[in-house]
């Protein structure tokens, strides 16, 4: 089993959990876990083959992925069942699911010898469109998007650039890789628990927006 494959499956199971989790806290039923989960977990790498045109779209290729999101979608139902998850841990969840996506996509952006500006785009759309969909299927304000939201993108584009300079300073891919993950884990990690944030863009009072 290849390292890329080997995170590959690990960033679909922290998906799963993560989405498995917003379904709890929606209170959906068995169905809507599992789709959630789903959507979660195959969401960012889903528009990262098609906009990279790799074919076939990796978890129709290697259905393993599945297998892997609905053994840790259920897994989460059983332990749940027995112990209330921390809220923290929806958090943890959406934070691996982004340093393990972004990477992801880095990588397939640079198998394909893109420039370095998309390779980092990419990375930075992988990790965070699964959790976009999961934010909006379940009814909240994406993470995203959300006003005064510690580092989210930001961590992505962090990681993805670290990967970037590295692989060209001779870095073998594997440990780049790694090294990026925990960028982005480090400081999205640190940005909730210290409150690191982006300035909010805000309109001046009783403007409408229009000229």
């Amino acid at each position: 089993m290849s390292i890329f494959y080997f995170i590959g499956l690990l960033g679909v199971a922290v998906s799963a959990v993560s989405g498995a989790l917003s379904a709890g806290r929606k209170q959906f039923d068995l169905i809507g876990v599992a789709v959630l989960a789903l959507v979660t977990a195959i969401g960012g790498g889903t528009l990262r083959d098609i906009l990279v045109d790799r074919r076939p779209i990796f978890w129709i290729a290697d259905p393993t992925y599945i297998w892997v999101i609905l053994a840790a979608a259920f897994a989460t139902v059983l332990y749940a069942r027995f112990r209330d998850p921390p809220w923290q841990m929806l958090l943890v969840a959406d934070a691996l699911m982004l340093s393990f996506f972004t990477i992801s996509g880095v990588w397939a952006a640079e198998e394909r010898d893109h420039h370095a500006l998309i390779v980092v785009t990419m990375g930075t759309i992988t990790g965070s469109a699964g959790g976009v969909i999961r934010d909006v299927l379940s009814g909240e304000v994406p993470l995203l998007f959300k006003p005064a939201e510690p580092l989210y993108a930001t961590a992505s584009i962090a990681g993805g650039t670290m990967y970037v300079g590295l692989v060209k300073l001779g870095v073998a891919a594997s440990l780049a890789g790694g090294i990026g993950m925990g960028v982005v884990l480090a400081i999205r990690i640190a940005s909730i628990r210290w409150g690191w944030k982006l300035p909010v863009f805000r309109l001046g009072a009783g403007s409408d927006g229009r000229r």
